[in-house]
């Protein structure tokens, strides 16, 4: 039976916004709300479900609890269409083990602040999860890559300068995407290519040449988000997976327009087979 949050008290804190709180205080307070309102105390992966992603959770296993994001200190309700509002704890089918689904992200062009942006990883690693699924729907410039092919990140490209980490705090991102995960991730799918992911702040579209120089410099893939939330859950102490879904020709390489409507309807497409997908690798590791 699933957990309610009816009789909890509202803890919906700002206080991210108060540079002199420590961002990893509200990342506990949120982590023992969660086990509050859940009953469970650990949990061991966590998943950030990006645009066409969102279905994976309900192929996981049982839903122990359903959490209003916004209830949960340090959430908001999401601001992106396609992205969900809930935060789920649930039961892996066949396993002991719990996974904590993180279907409302922030983006950092909605101007909250960075730490809002990475608050959802720190909030895992606080719930005890030593490893994070970061997808996302992105825009592809390789032409055999159409719309709907899953690709995992092998690395980043962050353009979006600034990190989240504060002060002189230095972190190695040699192997930020593990291999020993992307490894897995091919077992479970042989066909699974890799590319280099680039987050462009947002929330405009990039331009034609912006796609240019990220493919000079080495990107395949680009997009708004993930690059910040890897970093920090590295600084966490979290092992990363990043799985992009391919919505749309970057700027560019199609002849036509770009549309936020174009990516809904590219993960609608794709829902169904990236969500068994994911799950699949998510029983895995």
């Amino acid at each position: 039976m699933s957990h309610t949050t009816d009789l909890l008290p509202s803890s919906h804190d700002r206080s991210l916004d108060d540079p002199a709180v420590d961002p990893f205080t509200v990342a506990r307070a949120a982590a023992e709300y969660i086990a509050a309102a859940s009953g469970v105390a650990r949990h061991d992966v966590a998943l950030v479900l990006g645009s066409g992603w969102g279905g994976a959770g309900d192929l996981l296993g049982d839903v122990v609890a359903e959490i209003p994001s916004e209830q949960i200190p340090g959430f908001d309700a999401p601001a992106v269409h396609g992205h969900g509002a809930t935060t789920r704890s649930i039961r892996i089918a066949g396993t002991d083990r719990h996974a904590l689904v993180l279907g409302s992200r922030t983006h950092l062009y909605e101007g909250k602040g960075v730490r809002r942006v990475v608050h959802g990883v720190r909030t895992a690693a606080a719930t005890g999860a030593t490893r994070v699924v970061l997808t996302n729907g992105c825009g592809g410039l390789n032409p055999s890559w159409p719309p709907g092919t899953p690709v995992l990140i092998s690395d980043h490209l962050n353009l979006t300068a600034t990190s989240p980490l504060e002060g002189a705090t230095f972190v190695d991102l040699t192997d930020l995407y593990s291999p020993r995960l992307r490894a897995i991730a091919r077992e479970a799918d042989h066909s699974l290519a890799e590319g280099v992911y680039v987050q462009f702040p947002g929330p405009h579209y990039e331009t034609p040449a912006e796609v240019r120089m990220a493919g000079i410099l080495g990107g395949d893939l680009v997009g708004m988000s993930t690059a910040l939330e890897a970093i920090a859950a590295r600084h966490a102490g979290l092992e990363v997976l990043g799985i992009s879904l391919v919505t749309n020709p970057a700027a560019g390489i199609s002849p036509t327009p770009l549309a936020h409507a174009e990516v809904i309807d590219a993960g609608t497409s794709a829902g169904p087979r990236i969500s068994a997908l994911l799950a699949e690798i998510t029983r895995r590791i």
